[in-house]
């Protein structure tokens, strides 16, 4: 079965747009969403309800969570704060309960188990260095999980015998096979804000059968989402970090 990984579209409705349309060539045949649908961008209630309308197996995210009032906002920096308080009053009453539904413990689909966070810590761990991720291989059972939330792409490898994780940053377009002996941990990057210098959306698509994984970066029209971010009177911080990919 060939796979959409989304994860962290954060409200950029333009971003999403662009993803989809550029995913219509692998002719997937499911959709997964590692969290983070909201926050930060500009079109909340029209990414949950696209995301809703693609029936997407999803996982709730920090962000999701914190603005469904689950979470602390304090923990957050203060320009993700005021796009929370903003974003709660965005959402129509059938997506917040959308989102109210979501599941905050892993998913187990297969050989993939599915989070936001970490299999560890599913909303709020970082999944950024391969210690990190040596310490996460204890918490899920399948061979491999898929998570989000650092908006950066990785993939963290563990060889069977052998254990030391050691990390890769998966090269655009380039096929990339994953072996029945690994056990890893996957990021397919951010659709929404991503975080590696690239200002392109990211996205994988994964192949359960193949066992192959595929990064996929493609442009958008980042000006609509910034234009639509200052009508909003969204931070200016998280309006221009959207051109550099930071």
């Amino acid at each position: 079965m060939r796979v959409l990984v989304l994860s962290d579209i954060h409200a950029n409705l333009a971003a999403l747009e662009a993803v989809l349309a550029d995913a219509e060539q692998f002719d997937y045949e499911a959709v997964w969403c590692l969290g983070d649908t909201v926050g930060y961008g500009p079109e909340p209630d029209q990414c949950v309800t696209q995301i809703r309308m693609l029936g997407a197996t999803t996982v709730v995210g920090n962000h999701d969570w914190a603005v469904l009032g689950h979470m602390d906002i304090d923990q957050f920096n203060p320009e993700a704060r005021r796009a929370v308080v903003w974003t709660r009053d965005q959402l129509s009453a059938e997506n917040i309960a959308w989102l109210g539904n979501l599941p905050s413990q892993p998913l187990v689909r297969g050989a993939f188990t599915l989070t936001h966070g970490s299999p560890r810590d599913p909303v709020w761990e970082y999944v950024l260095y391969p210690a990190t991720a040596r310490a996460n291989l204890d918490h899920f059972a399948t061979s491999f999980c898929l998570v989000g939330h650092t908006h950066v792409p990785a993939l963290y490898i563990s060889q069977e015998q052998v254990s030391s994780v050691r990390a890769l940053s998966p090269a655009v377009d380039k096929l990339f096979t994953l072996e029945n002996s690994w056990r890893a941990i996957l990021n397919p990057g951010s659709v929404g804000q991503p975080r590696d210098s690239d200002p392109r959306a990211a996205y994988a698509i994964l192949d359960t059968e193949a066992r192959t994984w595929l990064s996929r970066r493609v442009a958008y029209p980042i000006e609509i989402t910034q234009a639509h971010m200052r009508s909003a009177r969204l931070p200016e911080r998280l309006i221009n970090r959207l051109s550099f990919g930071w």
